[in-house]
């Protein structure tokens, strides 16, 4: 049994619809599909999320928003008149209007694309309708309730042979809606296929599956057939986007493998993303790269640091004081690097440098701005002699200086810091090391 997750993209209009149709109906085994809500059409085109919030902010500013939500309304009944359903919704969207107008929430506003197109994908499909809020949980503080969605997803998938769930949103414990983060529809698929105790999570969206490197900044990167659950969270949290990095770990949990596919290439095999494999691709050893700017470094020198027993829990604590998580801590006998993320470091600078010089009466602290990770990730790296080196020949090659270097215990990947200004000409020199 398989559940699939189709995207905005591969929803966003009638053709779409028609070929999602194609795909779920070629295997009886596609059994509960996840649905996006419509999104870009064209290049210049307005996702219908996107149009949703704008109808929120437009409430709350006290603007009329009858003229604007009729364009959501049109492209909903385009797609059923498209269709040649016997299908009306205008109840439905009458009562979205009315408690949007009427303050219902942003997350209901923006969860509201999800479910109408799920109502009319079904209805297209044949299959039952499951709405998200009966089966997806949130805890009062916000966060996911995984046990309970668990427990009542299963219960309910099992009066179902076939059916539709709209991905993004669930319910708070007071019968309000809540919505994961953008691309959560990607979760909402990992936590269906988990309750469904699915054999594959087919994740339809416009790529044929995972590239080993950005389009758009390397040119026409090769696909990657197979990779790990961990490289791809290595390489999501560098910014590939293929997948929300949070889909992973439900599916992850229950041993369930994840296939990208491309809605508009349906014979195309896409990416498996599988819990573990002994497979790596000899010719090129990594699996991917990915890189992303916005780092700042917090560098801390004193003489005799290492002899200073709690000097590194000290500076940690200045960070959790301020509510900011660091990102890497390479580090020297009198030296140590603290990496976090320039955003949450911003406001509150001034006052983790005076923190620091008070708790650890360091020689010197300096912050230093405009630093980029770049990730080389890859199974095979353990098995191949002289990858870190090919990587700092690449980029000494391309006149790029190293800012910083860290790898994991696991040998999965190698990290480097390099001057924002040089990530993508670092990404291709990398790529072509490998890549020939």
């Amino acid at each position: 049994m398989k559940v699939v997750k189709f995207g905005g993209s591969s929803l966003a209009d009638s053709e779409q619809f028609r070929k999602v149709a194609s795909i779920v109906k070629a295997d009886p085994d596609r059994r509960f599909v996840v649905a996006s809500a419509p999104g870009k059409r064209f290049s210049s085109d307005v996702k219908v999320t996107d149009m949703l919030y704008r109808c929120y902010e437009m409430v709350r500013n006290h603007e009329d928003i009858t003229e604007y939500y009729q364009q959501i309304c049109e492209r909903y009944n385009s797609i059923i008149r498209d269709l040649g359903l016997n299908f009306d919704i205008t109840g439905e969207l009458e009562y979205i209007r009315n408690a949007i107008q009427h303050h219902s929430g942003r997350d209901f506003a923006a969860s509201r694309g999800e479910y109408l197109n799920s109502l009319i994908l079904a209805k297209f499909l044949g299959f039952d309708f499951i709405d998200a809020e009966s089966v997806v949980f949130f805890h009062e503080n916000g966060l996911y309730d995984d046990e309970k969605t668990d427990e009542e997803m299963r219960k309910e998938l099992k009066k179902h042979e076939y059916a539709v769930i709209p991905g993004f949103y669930g319910v708070m414990p007071n019968g309000t809606i809540k919505t994961f983060s953008r691309g959560g529809s990607d979760i909402t698929g990992s936590i269906v296929a988990r309750a469904a105790d699915a054999e594959l999570y087919e994740n339809w969206t416009d790529v044929s599956g995972c590239l080993m490197a950005d389009p758009r900044i390397v040119k026409d990167p090769l696909p990657i057939k197979t990779i790990t659950y961990r490289e791809l969270r290595e390489l999501s949290y560098m910014g590939a986007s293929v997948l929300h990095e949070d889909a992973i770990f439900p599916v992850r949990y229950a041993g369930i493998p994840i296939n990208i596919r491309n809605t508009n290439e349906p014979d195309a095999p896409g990416t498996m993303i599988v819990a573990s494999t002994n497979e790596y691709d000899s010719e090129h050893v990594i699996t991917g790269i990915a890189g992303r700017k916005g780092f700042s470094v917090i560098n801390v020198e004193k003489d005799m640091m290492n002899s200073e027993i709690g000097f590194g829990r000290k500076i940690l604590d200045v960070l959790e004081d301020n509510d900011i998580s660091f990102e890497h801590l390479p580090s020297g006998v009198d030296t140590m690097s603290v990496v976090v993320a320039t955003q949450y470091l911003d406001a509150r600078r001034e006052r983790v440098l005076t923190s620091i010089n008070k708790r650890v009466r360091p020689d010197s602290v300096v912050i230093e701005d405009g630093l980029a990770l770049l990730a080389v990730v890859g199974r095979g790296m353990v098995k191949a002699k002289g990858t870190a080196a090919r990587v700092f020949v690449a980029l000494s090659d391309a006149g790029i200086n190293i800012r910083m270097i860290d790898q994991g215990s696991s040998e999965l990947n190698i990290i480097v810091g390099v001057e924002e200004h040089d990530l993508e000409k670092a990404l291709n020199a990398i790529y072509l090391e490998f890549v020939k």
